[in-house]
Parts: structure tokens; C-alpha cells; sequence
């Protein structure tokens, strides 16, 4: 059984939630020492987009499909349907070589179907333990988190720019994750993204009641990714980014989630 280590990007949308999930993702997958899990969380699909992989078919298409045979009474005992949800979780797992990917897909739909979902976070579960560290982009909030990807969360990291309403928003996460008794998070912190120097961050921080993990400084050639749609594999190993990122990964892995000065 591996020790997994689990990261969740969670944050205002538009902060750089995906950009970062996938840059942490490049990083793990060149070092070629962990198998890694990319959890695409957002029901855009954009840490998918930003790896350059087309998804075809998502967790929630699992789910439906199995509510649909709920219905229509074509399924058959707890075993037959275990057996079902795990060939078919394989299938929607996204195999890159380096690293493989398994999109969540639209938040859960109206009507209680409280089975089905146990049964599919159990199974992922099962699935993510076959791996050495998972990186997920989550949506706007962590209850799709709590209620369908995993039950324990080692890293949050609340990534957010400058704005006020950034800050508001990983502020509240923060709370809302600790408040939760069902999940249990080695360590949360904040990753600031698009700031012009570290005199910005000291101010930021002065109005912050949580740890730093780190900060990124604002990129052209992050715009020129987003605008042209290019795969965050492909970016440049000569970025500063890509040390900032290294870093945080390195107080995750190495040290435990020990918080940074940026």
C-alpha cells in the first residue's frame, strides 16, 4: 500500500487554480519518480485542457449511466455493481505515460442517489491509492471534494491573486475545510499568483491569518499559454514559475507541508 500524498487547488475561479495543478503535475512527471493522478474536479474540464488531453468521457457519464440502469432496474446485487463502476472508472482513467488522468465532470445532479455516490467515492479512492501523489483541480469551493473525489485532503493549497475577492474566498475555504470534520488536512495554505514583487506579498500578508506556501510573480508567457491554449507540458523549464512550483512540491513531499516565505 503506497503512502499517497494528496494536493487540492481550491480558490476563487480565475485565480490560476489550473494553471498551477498543471504545472505541478509537469514537474512530478519529469522528475519520473512518483506515479502521479491528475483529478480533473472542475466541471469545465480545464485542468484536462490545460494538460492538452480531450476527455471523452467523465466520472459524472459513470454515474448517470448507473442511475439510468437504477431505473430502468437493469443492475444487479452491491457485487455485480462494484464490479461494473470499477471497469468503468478504468475506462474513464486517461492513461499519459507519465502520469494519468480521471476528469470528475458536472457537480452531482438533482434526486438523492446516496448508493451510487458512496459507491463512486469509494471506488476512487480505491483507484487513487494506487498512487504516490494526486494533484486535484477543484472548482470554486471544496464540497465536490468532500462529497465525490476523496475523504482526505492532505495539502490544501488556496490559490489566489491579489484581488480582494481572492483573498475573501480562500479565506472562507479555509474556514469551511477546518470547520469539516470529515476531511483532514496535514496543512492549508495560500499560494498568491500574478504578484509584481515580494514588498506586495509582505503587505498581502499582514491582513492574512494563514500559513504562506509561496508565490508566483506575473508571467507574460502564462498569458500566452492561456490565450493560444497551449499544454502546460510543453512550458518552458527556464521559467521562475517552474522553481516556485518545484518548491512547494518539495515542502509537500520532503518536508510535510511546511509553510514558505515566498
Amino acid at each position: 500500500m503506497r503512502d499517497t500524498i494528496t494536493i487540492a487547488m481550491c480558490g476563487k475561479g480565475g485565480v490560476g487554480k489550473t494553471t498551477t495543478a498543471a504545472l505541478m503535475v509537469k514537474t512530478l512527471a519529469e522528475r519520473g519518480d512518483k506515479k502521479i493522478l491528475a483529478i480533473d474536479a472542475d466541471p469545465a474540464i480545464g485542468l484536462s485542457y490545460a494538460l492538452g488531453i480531450n476527455v471523452d468521457k467523465t466520472v459524472d457519464d459513470v454515474r448517470n449511466n448507473l442511475i439510468q440502469k437504477v431505473k430502468e432496474k437493469k443492475i444487479g446485487d452491491r457485487d455485480d455493481t462494484l464490479r461494473m463502476l470499477d471497469y468503468e472508472l478504468f475506462d474513464v482513467l486517461v492513461e499519459q505515460g507519465k502520469f494519468s488522468l480521471l476528469a470528475i465532470g458536472r457537480p452531482e445532479g438533482e434526486g438523492c442517489y446516496c448508493e451510487v455516490n458512496t459507491l463512486l467515492k469509494d471506488i476512487i479512492e480505491s483507484l487513487s491509492s494506487n498512487f504516490d501523489v494526486i494533484i486535484i483541480d477543484g472548482e470554486a469551493g471544496i464540497e465536490q471534494i468532500n462529497r465525490r473525489v476523496m475523504k482526505i485532503v492532505d495539502h490544501l493549497v488556496l490559490v489566489s491573486d491579489t484581488s480582494s475577492k481572492g483573498l475573501n474566498v480562500a479565506k472562507v475555504i479555509k474556514k469551511v475545510a477546518h470547520d469539516n470534520q470529515v476531511v483532514d488536512y496535514k496543512s492549508t495554505g495560500l499560494l498568491l499568483n500574478r504578484i509584481r514583487d515580494e514588498e506586495e506579498v509582505n503587505t498581502i500578508m499582514k491582513q492574512q491569518d494563514i500559513d504562506l506556501f509561496g508565490w508566483i510573480p506575473e508571467d507574460e508567457l502564462i498569458r500566452e499559454y492561456d490565450f493560444s491554449g497551449k499544454s502546460y507540458l510543453d512550458f518552458p523549464e527556464t521559467s521562475p514559475i517552474g522553481k516556485v512550483v518545484q518548491d512547494i512540491l518539495d515542502s509537500f513531499i520532503i518536508n510535510g507541508g511546511a509553510a514558505m516565505s515566498g
